[in-house]
């Protein structure tokens, strides 16, 4: 719980100054300027004080804690699924995959801090329609480099550019730069190096910093602070800001492919991405990460993209096998989600969509999907938790608002 004391120098004696301190009986009491440096001085974890002292006709000094206009704020962590688009097809006008995390109190609406998870197209319609600019946004993380997953990125770098050139520059955290077998590498570094491009290349950039010099003279780029960290397979801390912390683990997709976890005094949100199992395809015991798995040990809810079984090799969509084998099916992303003792699971990238009769060219066997179709497939891993099959701009909040 978050309490915020207005503190004041309470003196005994007589006026000082007539437009000086407030008279209260035969005290005057001096407020004394917020410290937001004195933050849990107390050593209560969440809670901000603000000393007086109390200056007593022997001019003997005592520190004392005295209650003016205390408020309580709650803490709260809110979890939104910006896009829930599955893969690189377009359907039915759904963004591309995205979750935003956002920590604060009752007095901030839960948005002193707000960090997105990857920013598949459309991101930046879908956070202005959440009312949060993008220049509001203290970091994004990226989970791979997978078009689906990063594409409205650009978006983002432009319109802290065009509005926001002064900064402050916006964290950008991903793994490291992988160099594949295959002879290819997976780069966010140069990924973020090279997002203004196409924009430079046809001289709007030059045509904006004609009409106003002050903006960066790299480009977008020029607004990204890039934190890329060493992706090992057990979790590691990869970002902070005050009480809001960000670890990370390496898990199997892609090269590069990490998983993210929040932790927050208000609770805990594991962002899984794209991850499977290890083992590339059966026999193996799940199709489940599981670095994601111990990752989300304890958490409250855990975000993660899903395929339905309908999509199985076995079920003639004609789907390729390799693609579904990479992918966490609804059966065991419920039983993970009920060995961590998770409270919500949230699937999200979903595998065919809602009400899609095709997945990119693939027929749905047994036609389109609805929620109940994913929700029985996670309730035959005997999960009882809650079940959220997403939808764009669905939210959790926790506490509950």
């Amino acid at each position: 719980m978050h309490v915020d004391f207005t503190a004041r120098l309470y003196i005994r004696s007589a006026p000082i100054h007539p437009e000086g301190p407030t008279k209260t009986g035969y005290i005057y009491s001096i407020p004394i300027p917020p410290r937001p440096e004195r933050r849990g001085i107390l050593g209560i974890e969440g809670m901000k004080t603000r000393f007086l002292v109390r200056l007593c006709p022997a001019l003997s000094i005592a520190p004392l804690l005295l209650f003016s206009g205390a408020t309580l704020a709650e803490p709260c962590l809110r979890v939104t699924l910006t896009g829930t688009q599955g893969g690189p097809p377009v359907f039915n006008g759904q963004a591309g995959a995205g979750t935003l995390v956002q920590y604060g109190d009752s007095e901030s609406s839960c948005s002193s801090v707000q960090l997105q998870f990857d920013t598949g197209r459309g991101t930046t319609q879908q956070l202005s329609k959440l009312g949060v600019p993008v220049e509001k946004l203290n970091a994004v993380f990226l989970t791979h480099m997978h078009s689906d997953h990063s594409e409205g990125l650009s978006d983002i770098a432009q319109l802290r550019w065009h509005f926001s050139s002064a900064g402050p520059k916006l964290d950008l955290v991903c793994s490291q730069d992988v160099e594949t077998e295959n002879g290819y590498t997976l780069s966010c570094n140069g990924f973020a190096e090279h997002i203004g491009d196409t924009l430079i290349a046809s001289g709007e950039m030059a045509q904006r910093l004609s009409e106003n010099p002050k903006r960066l003279t790299g480009g977008p780029a020029d607004l990204l602070h890039v934190m890329a960290f060493e992706n090992l397979p057990k979790a590691q801390q990869v970002w902070q800001l005050d009480d809001v912390k960000v670890s990370a683990i390496q898990s199997q997709h892609i090269g590069g492919h990490a998983s993210y976890r929040v932790d927050t005094p208000a609770g805990s949100v594991v962002i899984g991405g794209d991850a499977g199992n290890d083992i590339p395809e059966p026999p193996r015991q799940s199709s489940t990460s599981e670095q994601v798995e111990s990752l989300a040990m304890g958490a409250d809810i855990v975000v993660h993209s899903v395929i339905h079984p309908v999509m199985g090799p076995d079920q003639g969509s004609g789907f390729p096998p390799p693609i579904y084998y990479r992918q966490s099916n609804a059966l065991d992303l419920g039983a993970l989600a009920k060995r961590t003792g998770t409270e919500y699971l949230m699937l999200t990238h979903l595998i065919p969509p809602l009400g899609a009769e095709k997945q990119g060219p693939y027929p749905i066997p047994g036609g389109a999907l609805n929620e109940e179709d994913y929700r029985s497939a996670v309730l035959d891993s005997g999960y009882t938790g809650n079940t959220i099959v997403g939808t764009d701009l669905i939210s959790i909040q926790i506490p509950a608002d």
